[in-house]
């Protein structure tokens, strides 16, 4: 077993079903995570965990390690020190991180009865949510990681459809929403000069849709904090919610909380959507390979 293999296992050890924001059970020989709860919540094959912890597969991929410290909610040290671990040079400073640190992820695990709960990364990629997000907009794994982007979805390319909810949306504030989105990127920018999606994000909505590029066009700066939406949910009916925004330390994230106003019919709604889960047809069964994430 390596070094690797053994800082994998005592982590997976470590962390309780119920912090993963996993069903406890009843019938459970150890406290930590399963190898197969550990490879649901990153997208890699129960075998490749089993090679990783075993030390018969030594060079993980920067995906699969990036996938492995969210998942065992890993501290910002823990995480380099994995990357290292992997022979892969951690993070840098001028670089968007993807990073979730274990606060942040405990926010999300208690909000899951009662409010939708996204993280997206500073360039608005979205990385990982909870059952009331899924609940609410459908499942986000149908859609391609790479897809998984607000800036996106609110700027799109002739043809494109959302990938970020499944049913229509509507934003009470439309206009300053876009130019809030422009604002955010370009402070971006500012903060990681060095990251290559962010400029190929830019880019690539520069010179696909037209509103974006005259919006960039401005220069303005600022961050984006709140909206209004109204969700056309398939199972419940139209869903009012307030969609709060806020950001975490140095890497920007953005953690993305939707709730409907207490006591109304809104909120009624949004709780029966959350019991009822995602109305989305199950996805089919996935080839795992080493490196597949969902």
């Amino acid at each position: 077993m390596t070094e690797l293999g053994t800082t994998l296992r005592a982590w997976r050890d470590r962390l309780t079903p119920a912090a993963a924001g996993l069903p406890t059970g009843h019938a459970r020989r150890a406290q930590g995570l399963r190898r197969e709860e550990l490879a649901d919540l990153t997208g890699i094959s129960v075998d490749y965990v089993v090679r990783l912890e075993q030390g018969r597969a030594t060079t993980p991929s920067e995906q699969v390690v990036a996938a492995l410290a969210r998942a065992l909610q890993l501290t910002t040290t823990e995480r380099d020190h994995l990357y290292r671990l992997a022979r892969i040079i951690p993070p840098a400073d001028g670089r968007i991180s993807d990073h979730i640190p274990p606060g942040v992820h405990r926010v999300i695990t208690r909000l899951g009865d009662n409010a939708a709960v996204a993280v997206f990364a500073a360039d608005w990629q979205l990385i990982t949510w909870n059952r009331g997000w899924s609940a609410l907009f459908g499942d986000p794994a149908v859609k391609p990681p790479a897809l998984r982007n607000f800036a996106r979805d609110t700027f799109p390319a002739q043809g494109a459809t959302p990938a970020l909810s499944q049913w229509p949306v509507t934003s009470c504030a439309s206009d300053t929403i876009e130019a809030a989105i422009v604002s955010d990127l370009r402070r971006a920018t500012g903060r990681f000069p060095d990251d290559r999606r962010l400029a190929t994000l830019i880019h690539t909505l520069t010179t696909t849709n037209k509103t974006f590029a005259t919006l960039w066009a401005t220069g303005a700066v600022g961050p984006h904090r709140e909206d209004h939406k109204i969700v056309d949910h398939p199972t419940v009916g139209p869903i009012a919610v307030d969609c709060d925004v806020m950001t975490d330390g140095d890497a920007e994230l953005k953690i993305v909380i939707l709730t409907a106003t207490p006591g109304t019919e809104d909120d009624t709604k949004l709780r029966l959507a959350i019991i009822a889960g995602n109305p989305v047809a199950p996805l089919p069964t996935p080839v795992y390979g080493e490196d597949m994430i969902s």
